[in-house]
């Protein structure tokens, strides 16, 4: 079947249908017909794949692939993560005609590059029978109808990370609901530091924490999309920071980068709502603050209870230009089940493998130093045992996000609500979906 446009929305419509019981005709396709179409490598050629690519320490396996497989050479090239100039550029490729073979693409963003009929449908290629290998509910975050359109790699679910030294000098227990949360960032703010920063360009921190509280940003009936980012859910959370942003306990800088880096390297900020990736984030960027730092389980709403949420994952997916598309296939299982190229990302910092086996919790552990000898994984490992997995991203994730950044940035120079934020992001997602053909709602 030739891809269109018309046919990624009626696989994107087909999801909402089959999430809601429906059947779905689908099909796939993998090419368009011109010079660039799919071709099956023959026996002794050999081809070099593009990949495209954030994650630190890729190169390592990628060198290992390339060494075993000298047919199939894979070339990687770094794409910059900074505010999704990754994905801006991969769209750009898209349109323009010249995407690579492969690219790092998260969860939330997968639909988005279904509707600029980017991806490959993999299922034609047989990847179903790889699905056991990998944990299911991330299996099913590239699975949209009867089609499947990446191999996931890594989640992300989240934590606190505190320092322990400084929480000891100043007698600050680490939080363990909500309200002790609120009750340390008013002791650490009479130290003279700031908890925490609201960092009001990172949706995909928001999403996570309305996750963990029970928010549905989308769902489906029949073939129409459901929206309803301004949830009770979601404006528990965003009131819970309202509050702690005008009484001043926290600060408004973005995270993960140079000013926030200062601060986190100096105490400035002595804590960080983050996820299992994070260890080598802080890890490569404060090393003065080596053995000083613990992880700890993410705050929770209802003392005892056992909710958490996921920020990030991704997967590698194959672009619809592909022009080997089973050796792309074959390169991005490898990547993410071979036990010995999971352990050289595990030492990259890439997150938490999605594969079932071929690795260990204890070898998440990577920087035990860095965090006093702590076998910080196992905070992640118990978080992620308990992540709702019925949360399920919809198409224009990345508008989403970039909307929520302007729209809380706004809000913060004006001293507008942040419930004002969900109600203008809510209309402004439906109004991006119905634009770009899908049927949607705002939800009840």
């Amino acid at each position: 079947m030739t891809n269109s446009p018309v046919h990624r929305r009626t696989v994107l419509g087909g999801a909402a249908a089959v999430a809601a019981g429906w059947a779905l005709a689908g099909c796939g396709d993998s090419g368009d017909g011109d010079g660039d179409a799919p071709r099956e490598r023959a026996k002794g050629q050999r081809i070099q794949l593009t990949f495209w690519s954030w994650v630190p320490g890729i190169d390592k396996p990628v060198d290992l692939w390339n060494r075993r497989h000298p047919e199939v050479q894979v070339k990687v090239e770094k794409v910059s993560a900074v505010n999704g100039a990754q994905y801006a550029k991969m769209h750009a490729a898209v349109k323009a005609g010249n995407p690579p073979d492969l690219g790092q693409i998260e969860f939330p963003v997968l639909p988005g590059f279904l509707l600029d009929d980017g991806l490959l449908d993999l299922a034609p290629l047989g990847v179903a029978r790889h699905k056991d290998k990998f944990t299911g509910w991330q299996w099913q975050q590239a699975v949209f109808g009867r089609g499947v359109y990446a191999v996931p790699q890594a989640s992300g679910p989240m934590g606190l990370f505190v320092r322990q030294d400084l929480f000891d000098a100043w007698e600050v227990a680490t939080p363990r609901t909500w309200d002790e949360y609120e009750d340390a960032a008013k002791a650490v703010r009479r130290k003279g530091a700031w908890i925490e920063t609201f960092a009001p360009t990172n949706g995909n921190r928001l999403a996570g924490l309305a996750w963990q509280a029970g928010a549905r940003w989308y769902a489906t009936h029949g073939d129409t999309w459901i929206v309803h980012i301004d949830d009770e859910p979601t404006r528990k959370v965003a009131d819970y920071w309202e509050s702690l942003v005008r009484r001043k306990l926290v600060k408004t800088i973005p995270d993960r980068q140079n000013a926030w880096y200062k601060d986190v390297q100096t105490g400035a900020i002595p804590a960080w709502l983050g996820a299992s990736w994070g260890d080598a984030l802080l890890a490569g960027n404060a090393p003065g603050t080596k053995g000083k730092w613990r992880a700890a389980p993410l705050p929770q709403w209802k003392a005892g209870a056992q909710d958490f949420a996921n920020w990030g994952g991704s997967t590698t997916a194959v672009f619809a230009k592909a022009r080997y598309p089973r050796d792309a296939l074959d390169f991005a299982v490898w990547l993410n089940t071979a036990p010995e190229s999971i352990a050289l990302l595990i030492d990259g910092g890439y997150g938490f493998p999605s594969a079932k086996k071929g690795w260990d919790t204890t070898d998440l552990d990577v920087d035990k130093d860095f965090f006093g000898g702590q076998a910080y994984s196992r905070v992640f490992a118990d978080a992620g045992a308990h992540v709702d997995t019925s949360w399920r991203w919809g198409p224009g994730v990345d508008t989403l996000y970039q909307r929520l950044g302007d729209a809380f940035t706004d809000a913060l120079a004006d001293g507008s609500s942040f419930r004002s934020v969900l109600a203008t992001v809510q209309r402004q997602t439906l109004d991006d979906l119905r634009g770009k053909g899908l049927k949607a709602e705002s939800g009840g």
